[in-house]
């Protein structure tokens, strides 16, 4: 058997029938990550000693009948969630040699649930791009869509998922990084409810919209690391248990919405693949509307100025003396200049200077509060439109994955690419993204469902029954 061509829930049946070890399963890929990763470059860290040492534990509990769900399967984690004593980087020179003395929640929680770690996954540095190409260790390519871009910022874990390197992987959605990339892909990939999961141990990027989530071959596989997950966690402020809604009446329970605003500006695939999911969800039992969301057209562009304004923030710290690269000088002024010159990538200066300016005397009741203000409408949008939809249906992006390098030059071309996953997040919605078909030329294209705050499940099941049922 092709034991890296499967996910979660089939290696977890495997174990627990005895037809497989979590051993020869952690061997078995990392030995696949050894022969193959050189064209993906999906990884930065390999964790083979640990992963190893870890999942003969594993064994040893599903031998002394003492294993969860979750006992010796294996996990990628991308490079800017933190492990003790491996190194983290953030895919950035800056933190090229930074090693954690502990260990993020959300990790911990599933090493405690048995998972094997095999290693630390490409990114954009510092989690800011939409390709994964401003990694400094060079970007991955995308497995599904050869030469094309994997999505970002969480390209390497979705490209580890997708090149059967692991058969599941955590990243980091801030404004669709984790849809995205699935996306791309062709995976299914879940941003939670914003404080459902921790963000201790994650390294920051925009604090009031950074969230950790899994990305797999199936929302069942999904499902598995988002409830081992989940929960208050007393050093996160941000973190809280939830609720999830009331359901309401069976017409209410039933129906999905087609913000139309979404549908527009999309490629011609995308929009039939789009327009196909919609008529199979209403095959399913569903009633599908169109709704709209106004403050859609706002949504990049107040994205932008906040999440750069955060990262702004966040970044300041980055000194050269207390923090990152060691820097060279006499003064502190020059010590701070030739650690950010030397540790910071274009893009990572750019959302910098961005930021600091939407924040600075003059341009910050011009900028900075109106953003604020189109993210008050946003919420109070969605709010009023879950009060009619228990969900909404989304295309993840307005077109499949790009060559790499074709939109190097052009960031907003880029930044445009976020247009349909940016408002969940400045919302703070769960929204789960799965496969939806592929184009003529064979690139995956992914629809995303978004629901109300600690509605998880409902996604989940929605995705699941769409895709037991044959998809488009």
């Amino acid at each position: 058997m092709d034991i890296t061509a499967m996910g979660l829930t089939e290696l977890g049946q495997l174990l627990a029938g005895r037809q497989l070890s979590a051993p020869e399963i952690a061997r078995a890929f990392l030995d696949r990550i050894r022969l193959e990763d050189s064209r993906w470059h999906s990884y930065l860290t390999l964790c083979e000693e640990r992963a190893m040492t870890r999942a003969k534990a594993a064994q040893r509990a599903l031998d002394g009948g003492t294993a969860g769900p979750l006992t010796g399967l294996p996990l990628a984690v991308k490079d800017n969630i933190c492990i003790h004593g491996i190194r983290t980087t953030c895919a950035s020179r800056m933190l090229a040699d930074f090693v954690p003395p502990y260990t993020a929640t959300a990790v911990e929680r599933l090493e405690g649930a048995g998972m094997v770690v095999l290693g630390k996954t490409n990114m954009d540095e510092f989690a800011m791009g939409s390709t994964s190409q401003t990694s400094c260790f060079g970007g991955p390519e995308n497995p599904a869509a050869p030469g094309r871009v994997p999505g970002g910022s969480s390209g390497g874990s979705a490209a580890a998922v997708a090149a059967g390197l692991a058969p599941a992987a955590l990243g980091t959605d801030t404004g669709g990084s984790v849809q995205q990339p699935a996306a791309f892909c062709g995976l299914t990939g879940l941003r939670p409810t914003y404080g459902a999961v921790s963000r201790y141990g994650l390294i920051a990027f925009a604090s009031s919209m950074d969230q950790i989530g899994p990305i797999a071959r199936t929302p069942a596989d999904c499902r598995l690391l988002f409830r081992a997950m989940a929960g208050q966690d007393p050093r996160d402020a941000t973190s809280r248990k939830g609720t999830p809604p009331a359901a309401g009446g069976d017409a209410y329970i039933k129906t999905i919405g087609l913000p139309v605003e979404f549908y527009k500006d999309l490629s011609p695939e995308t929009a039939a693949l789009a327009a196909r999911t919609a008529a199979a969800f209403e095959n399913l039992g569903w009633r599908v509307r169109e709704v709209s969301l106004p403050s859609y057209r706002y949504g990049v562009a107040a994205y932008y100025l906040l999440s750069s304004a955060e990262a702004a923030s966040n970044l300041s710290r980055y000194d050269g003396v207390r923090y990152g690269l060691s820097g060279r000088g006499n003064t502190y002024a020059e010590r701070v200049t030739d650690s950010r010159n030397r540790g910071f990538g274009r893009e990572v200066e750019r959302r910098i200077l961005l930021g600091n300016y939407a924040l600075s005397r003059g341009y910050y009741q011009q900028y900075y509060q109106r953003a604020a203000a189109v993210r008050e409408s946003l919420r109070a949008e969605f709010d009023a439109l879950f009060s009619a939809c228990r969900l909404l249906l989304v295309p993840t992006a307005p077109e499949p994955a790009w060559p790499v390098g074709q939109k190097d030059s052009q960031p907003a071309e880029q930044y445009a690419a976020d247009a349909c996953t940016v408002p969940a997040s400045l919302a703070g919605l769960p929204a789960l993204t799965f496969p939806a078909g592929r184009t003529a030329a064979g690139l995956p294209v992914g629809m995303s469902l978004m629901g109300r705050a600690f509605d998880e499940e409902a996604l989940l099941d929605a995705a699941e029954a769409f895709l037991e049922g044959g998809g488009v």
